[in-house]
């Protein structure tokens, strides 16, 4: 869970968000025994109270086996086989009628104590919720029972028996050998695993497959597939087909990648973005329009295996892959480059770290190797994945410098991503190794025109740029001229000022030189004190 116990089973760590505290009821017992620990719901919580009765500090106090019967008796027995291992208590309704499906990626708060009330974990007091994939041996075994059965916001207290907690060994320090332990669980949310690095196919596992072999690229497969689009079924059927070749069957590519991340028996709901279904074409024969989300529940009824490449002999991957680059030729000329993708990766895989057995073995190995990468380069062109195009140009550039076709893609995939200069460098290494390719003359005049065009927007830029600076100066130094007319100003004024009462200071002095009376101080000291 939150920290790792050593004795319990492996888990995630932590991502998300702050929460309160839960709060602590305690029961109070007979005389000499321990208090123990019964959840409450939460102060701020907008839920009904539970249809359990909740402990108060006002009800009588009760030992762990009493408290253990108490929720046994109040709660839900969740295990399959009923032997009583998680017994479950809603403290707090979700607010969701759907739940947790295995592998969904579900977020928890949650707090764990031992039937005495001591607490020997939680995530509130962290400030950090708990992920985990459900259904997926990552985290307690009572864990993974109790959070499929609940809703979104649900809270709920489990009763958890060693062998569904930490065994025989508990954890030292922390939890004795053989323990009970009750933990309060809040589900935050939850959400299916994505099985692309772009979330376009998602997975929900309804029913769990067999054992743990999948299907691999190239493997016969036998499921029933049902697909729907906005809830309308269009789509029911049996059908078997190869991996990596499934649209030949009319099945999307969305279900075929989801092929060997499943098991055998596996009911699982598929969600696709229009990239994995039909497209921008969308599917006529199934009135699906462009760029449609479809749905597919699919069952994997069964499956065999093909060959892996170490199980394979030199002269039986050799003897492979022209049938193989064949069927990837197909799929591209079609539009289809995503399939014909798979196609020369299987081939990449099989022989690149090949060398045979002989000279002509070994370059007729290098010339499928070589073929499959440019194949690649120009299906990663289309499909507008650029990094991928120069990697593959590179391991082209690798077998042999003077490639023409893997400069030139190269340049082609440089230039779409605005590096002008390496671009044109590549073109003319294209017209270095083949003068004659128009091609190629045409693309430096482009790189060129383009590199132009960024230099008289760089000057745009920085003429914009000075120009602004220097309304700013002028701004700033009329705003200074100002300012030091106002302090020239003020300063004239105070010195008119001190002159006046210097030049009246001389005459009063003069006057009295000509022999007027001097007032007497002491005489005129009321009138001096107020004036």
């Amino acid at each position: 869970m939150g920290r790792a116990l050593p004795d319990a089973p492996p888990q995630d760590r932590p991502e998300h968000s702050l929460s309160a505290h839960p709060r602590r009821t305690v029961a109070a017992g007979p005389a000499g025994g321990e208090d123990v620990f019964v959840s409450a719901p939460r102060g701020n919580s907008c839920c009904l109270m539970p249809s359990v009765k909740m402990t108060t500090d006002q009800d009588l106090l009760m030992d762990g086996p009493a408290a253990t019967s108490v929720i046994a008796a109040k709660g839900i027995d969740l295990t399959p086989n009923k032997d009583q291992g998680v017994i479950k208590v809603v403290q707090c309704p979700g607010f969701d009628v759907d739940r947790p499906m295995i592998g969904d990626r579900v977020t928890v708060h949650y707090t764990g104590r031992l039937l005495t009330g001591k607490k020997f974990d939680c995530s509130r007091e962290r400030k950090e919720p708990f992920s985990f994939n459900a259904g997926k041996g990552q985290v307690l075994k009572s864990w993974d029972i109790g959070v499929l059965s609940m809703q979104r916001g649900e809270v709920c207290t489990l009763l958890c028996k060693p062998e569904y907690a930490y065994g025989s060994a508990g954890n030292p320090d922390k939890i004795p050998p053989n323990a009970s332990v009750v933990f309060e669980m809040e589900l935050l949310s939850f959400e299916g695993e994505s099985l692309t690095d772009d979330g376009g196919v998602v997975r929900r596992i309804k029913i769990k497959g067999e054992g743990y072999s999948q299907p691999n690229d190239g493997a016969s497969v036998d499921v029933y597939l049902e697909g729907r689009c906005d809830g309308r079924l269009f789509d029911s059927r049996n059908v078997s087909f190869i991996v990596g070749e499934a649209e030949d069957k009319g099945v999307p590519l969305g279900v075929d990648r989801a092929m060997d991340k499943m098991q055998k028996g596996e009911c699982c709901l598929l969600y696709l973005k229009p990239k994995y279904g039909f497209g921008s074409k969308g599917k006529a024969e199934y009135k699906i329009g462009p760029d449609r989300d479809i749905v597919y529940e699919v069952t994997l009824k069964d499956f065999r295996r093909a060959k892996e490449s170490w199980e394979m002999d030199i002269y039986e991957k050799v003897n492979l892959a022209p049938g193989v680059k064949n069927k990837g030729n197909q799929y591209f000329k079609t539009g289809q480059y995503h399939q014909a993708v798979i196609q020369y990766q299987r081939i990449i895989s099989w022989l690149e770290m090949e060398c045979g057995t002989g000279i002509e073995q070994h370059q007729r190995i290098q010339e499928f190797v070589l073929t499959a990468h440019l194949n690649l380069a120009l299906c990663f062109l289309r499909l507008k994945d650029f990094s991928h195009v120069v990697d593959n140009c590179n391991k082209v550039l690798e077998l042999d410098e003077n490639n023409e076709k893997a400069f030139y893609r190269r340049g082609e995939a440089r230039l779409y991503r605005n590096e002008f200069g390496l671009a044109k460098e590549d073109f003319q290494k294209v017209l270095q190794v083949n003068p004659a390719n128009q091609a190629a003359r045409a693309q430096i005049l482009i790189c060129q025109n383009k590199i132009k065009e960024h230099h008289e927007q760089d000057k745009k830029i920085y003429a914009n740029m000075f120009q602004k600076f220097a309304e700013q100066d002028a701004k700033t130094g009329k705003t200074k001229r100002r300012r030091d007319d106002i302090v020239r100003t003020t300063m004239n004024g105070e010195l008119s000022i001190k002159r006046r009462r210097r030049s009246q200071d001389a005459n009063v002095a003069l006057t009295f030189k000509k022999g007027e009376e001097k007032p007497s101080c002491h005489g005129n000291r009321g009138r001096n004190e107020v004036q």
